[in-house]
């Protein structure tokens, strides 16, 4: 069956190296700070100025005070630090983040992302995405494999206006992960219960198949 936001998440955790600096973005990244693999530690940071970041926080244990760049509520560890914008930024586009954990709208075979606006409906802003994407040194978006209509998400070109052109590194959907490759979306894991099949069919752009392609592990 495929994953849920949390399954993404925990997918994602399993890319955390020990001693990486993090940038979680908002909505489904923010969960992979709930799933940590043991015996290792990360820094996870947040644009609007944020080191040490914690777990997302459970239903009642919201600070109103303490939220990240997208305004969701987070938490924050013992010893985290708290430091202004241009701080926040000089840390990224000097590319002191290892890995920045995105979600999409959109991402392309190219590894093309858009994900901050939809015209005439809804407008998000770039905001610290436009430095991630340009400064980062791997990108990993977490992502729904298809809108709410059942049309695909991973295109052979995105539709909407572009965060980012040839960033994506990795995609992680609640049917699969793949890399991005000069060919296209090379597929390396379904999820659970999931064939090639409900793969290909819910991929747009160029998709690779090299063999049998393994269950993902949570």
């Amino acid at each position: 069956m495929a994953l849920d936001k949390n399954g993404i998440a925990q997918r994602i955790a399993q890319e955390l190296q020990d001693g990486f600096y993090v940038n979680l973005g908002i909505g489904i990244p923010t969960l992979v700070a709930n799933f940590i693999p043991q015996g290792i530690e990360v820094e996870f940071q947040s644009e609007n100025g944020m080191l040490g970041m914690g777990s997302f926080p459970m239903e009642g244990e919201e600070d109103a005070n303490l939220i990240n760049a997208g305004k969701q509520t987070i938490t924050a560890l013992p010893g985290a630090v708290f430091f202004d914008s241009s701080t926040s930024f000089a840390m990224i586009r000097g590319q002191h983040v290892d890995l920045t954990v995105l979600g999409a709208m959109e991402v392309s075979d190219q590894g093309d992302i858009a994900n901050w606006k939809i015209p005439g409906r809804m407008v998000k802003g770039m905001g610290g995405a436009m430095d991630l994407v340009a400064s980062a040194k791997n990108i990993i978006v977490a992502m729904m494999h298809t809108n709410k209509a059942g049309e695909s998400k991973l295109l052979s070109k995105c539709s909407l206006p572009l965060t980012g052109v040839a960033c994506v590194t990795r995609v992680v959907t609640n049917l699969a992960v793949l890399d991005i490759t000069p060919q296209g979306f090379k597929l390396l894991e379904r999820a659970p219960g999931v064939s090639v099949e409900d793969i290909q069919a819910a991929t747009e752009g160029r998709l690779i198949i090299d063999g049998d392609v393994p269950e993902m592990t949570l």
